[in-house]
């Protein structure tokens, strides 16, 4: 076997090292990942932002509604209270204090004004000494002395006064206003006081439109906050509110905390001008209630949903997206490795064919001088050692017979030959190149069996040049068996234009690491000196097929066997085949 130079050994190695990466599993499932990560996160990272958005957006339409539901509820109470202390201020302005202080005038100004407020409790006039003076309502409260009560005292500064939720001389929670006037004929100030009921705010509160999950009620600002009204949480008034309220007393100030039943609650506080009562308004739900619940829910399934989808299309898409990769470089690596193969059968047989022509001469002159010896030897009479001279020459003369053969092969394979067309049948050439072999076969314990396709047309080709490609494959099949086996040739149809051509052995086969081998020029797997070969039988054998518009491919098991497939053409396009015989074969 010739061996090739460690350079092209190199050349080849790096060759094939490059092909099997790029070619590897592993590097097209490590594509297919980062693909896969790519998309994901391309489809993740805005499909987050925009959930953060809405998220945010929400919570701040929430804030802002809820914000405007507290200067609303604010709004709306103060004014009922600026609505009650003006009733005050004009009905003591129709009336003298004269008229006012008179019990029966009183009783039926309460009564009037119970009618259109039936929250009001009583009325009273407390003179400047704070000596209620007259009093109606259901209570006995006349000549009750309010001198250090803090509706009188708190009035004399200001022009009225809303006082705190308490129980007072009454024993139930209310609150009072009082409006100061002056009485121009005794020279001295008066108070006129009314007292409303508590529960005439919650009744008040109750209608303002603030959603079922909220809870508002009003918290006393002055020392520990009580509240002034009822609450969802923190029970009826004047019971204690265990937060403090902001020291910001301007407009509104939202905050969370931590509800009675553990859960974050939003709250907005607000005072209320003109009174002692700051207004909270609670919204429940705001994390964990329903609103915010039910929002989160759909929150979550569109997001769940549209990313188990998005991840099934994307894994998909890089599925088939890698999979057509992957064809398409294993068809350019097929056809890389085809036109390097043509490629190297060029090269090497240019070079071989200029090393023939510089070998073929001093082979003849070779041949000639040991046939010159050879009929010396004949003549000459006999000496000592002419027997052993004569063998010698005879080994000599057929080792030059044998480097013609090699030299004739190579300048043959080389050399462009025209293809003569002629109409043939498979079945019958493959009959006449075993009536070659017969003896061969027998005389080797070999069985030769044919399974020949019925019907198969005639196919336009060249019969010498297929008689050399099928006593090259059956040769080397009876080679591989050596002795005692079988060899199988079978014909078919492949598809609708062309014949395949199966060559099987039971042989020893050829191990995968050198499969890819069998068809490179002066490559051998014949090691035996009986059985040593040139390794150029399958070079020139797939040359012949390519030039001829066939194709050969082999299939092997150590230990099983080897199949060589040929497949031929029914007719030949000769012009096409001269295009392709010029681009492959090794003579150029």
């Amino acid at each position: 076997m010739i061996k090739k130079p460690g350079w092209i050994k190199r050349i080849f190695s790096d060759v094939e090292d490059y092909h099997e990466k790029m070619t590897s599993p592993e590097r097209y499932r490590r594509f297919r990942r980062t693909l896969s990560l790519v998309m994901i996160a391309a489809f993740l990272i805005p499909l987050i932002l925009t959930t953060m958005l809405s998220y945010y957006e929400y919570r701040s339409q929430m804030l802002a509604n809820f914000r405007w539901n507290a200067e609303s509820a604010k709004r709306t109470i103060e004014t009922f209270l600026t609505e009650l202390q003006t009733v005050l201020i004009y009905t003591a302005n129709e009336h003298t204090y004269e008229e006012l202080v008179d019990q029966d005038n009183l009783k039926k100004l309460y009564r009037r004004l119970k009618s259109h407020y039936p929250g009001v409790v009583d009325l009273g006039i407390i003179d400047h000494q704070g000596i209620q003076k007259a009093y109606a309502g259901p209570y006995e409260l006349a000549g009750k002395n309010y001198s250090d009560r803090e509706c009188f005292k708190a009035v004399t500064v200001s022009k009225t006064f809303i006082g705190m939720v308490e129980m007072g001389y009454r024993k139930v929670p209310h609150f009072v206003i009082s409006v100061n006037f002056f009485n121009t004929n005794t020279g001295q100030n008066w108070v006129f006081r009314a007292s409303i009921d508590a529960t005439t705010l919650d009744k008040y509160i109750d209608n303002i439109g603030t959603g079922p999950l909220s809870d508002i009620f009003l918290v006393s600002r002055k020392g520990e906050p009580l509240l002034q009204s009822s609450s969802q949480q923190y029970g009826p008034p004047l019971s204690p509110y265990p937060f403090e309220l902001p020291h910001n007393r301007t407009g509104i100030t939202i905050s969370e905390e931590r509800g009675v039943w553990d859960y974050v609650v939003l709250k907005a506080v607000s005072y209320i001008e003109g009174t002692p009562w700051a207004l909270v308004l609670l919204k429940h739900g705001y994390l964990y209630g329903k609103d915010w619940s039910f929002f989160k829910a759909r929150l979550f399934f569109i997001v769940m949903i549209s990313t188990l989808l998005a991840l099934f299309v994307i894994l998909q898409i890089t599925k088939l997206f890698v999979g057509r990769i992957r064809e398409a470089d294993e068809k350019r690596e097929s056809m890389m490795a085809e036109i390097e193969h043509t490629s190297k059968l060029a090269s090497i047989g240019r070079l071989a064919a200029g090393i023939a022509h510089e070998i073929n001469n001093p082979l003849a002159i070779i041949s000639a001088k040991t046939g010159l010896i050879m009929d010396l030897l004949e003549i000459s009479e006999d000496f000592k050692y002419k027997k052993k001279i004569g063998s010698e020459i005879h080994g000599t003369s057929n080792a030059v017979e044998r480097c013609k053969v090699i030299t004739h092969r190579l300048l043959g394979f080389a050399r462009r030959m025209d293809v003569t067309l002629e109409s043939i049948g498979i079945n019958n050439l493959m009959q006449e190149v075993l009536s070659f072999l017969d003896q061969e076969a027998l005389y080797r314990g070999i069985h030769v069996d044919l399974e020949l396709g019925d019907s198969l047309p005639v196919i336009e080709s060249d019969r010498g040049q297929l008689q050399q490609i099928f006593l090259n494959l059956v040769n080397n099949a009876i080679d591989a068996i050596g002795k005692d086996g079988k060899v199988t040739i079978k014909t078919k149809m492949r598809g609708q234009s062309s014949i395949q051509i199966d060559v099987t052995d039971n042989g020893k086969g050829i191990p995968q690491n050198i499969i890819s081998h069998i068809f490179e020029p002066f490559f051998t797997t014949k090691d035996s000196v009986e059985k040593r070969g040139t390794g150029l039988g399958l070079f020139i054998t797939y040359g012949i097929i390519k030039k001829l518009g066939g194709h050969i491919s082999v299939q092997s098991s150590v230990g099983v066997g080897t199949t060589f497939t040929v497949t031929l053409p029914i007719k030949i396009n000769l012009s096409r085949r001269a295009h392709d015989v010029e681009s492959e074969s090794p003579g150029g």
